[in-house]
């Protein structure tokens, strides 16, 4: 079955960059889309980045410039890069994917960017 799980990870410092890996299993990484979301304290879950097949990446306008997704399909791994990091960015982030009917998510990881 599909599994999606995101180790966590320290946190990071304004300014500063993190990245986080979200392992695949239970379908073929390679022919799906991928996303991560965010989803900050008394704030809706947002969009952060999507990767396509065929290594085509999508980022909300709000995204941009800061956020890089990435995928390892020999690891069954995709990743996010982040940069810069802002307070604001301190969220708990999640990986998911779309297949046929169905839509997984990862238990997410927490991001806490503080000085």
């Amino acid at each position: 079955h599909v599994q999606l799980a995101e180790p966590g990870g320290g946190p990071g410092q304004p300014g500063g960059s993190l990245r986080r890996s979200c392992a695949a299993s239970g379908f073929t990484l390679c022919s799906y889309p991928l996303n991560w979301y965010r989803q900050a304290p008394g704030k809706e879950r947002e969009l952060v980045a999507t990767d396509r097949p065929g290594g085509i990446t999508n980022y909300p306008d709000s995204m941009k410039g800061r956020f890089t997704i990435s995928r390892d399909n020999a690891k069954n791994t995709v990743y996010l890069q982040m940069t810069s990091l802002k307070p604001e960015d301190t969220a708990v982030y999640y990986c998911n994917t779309k297949i046929l009917l169905g839509n997984y998510w990862g238990k997410g990881t927490l991001v806490t960017v503080s000085s």
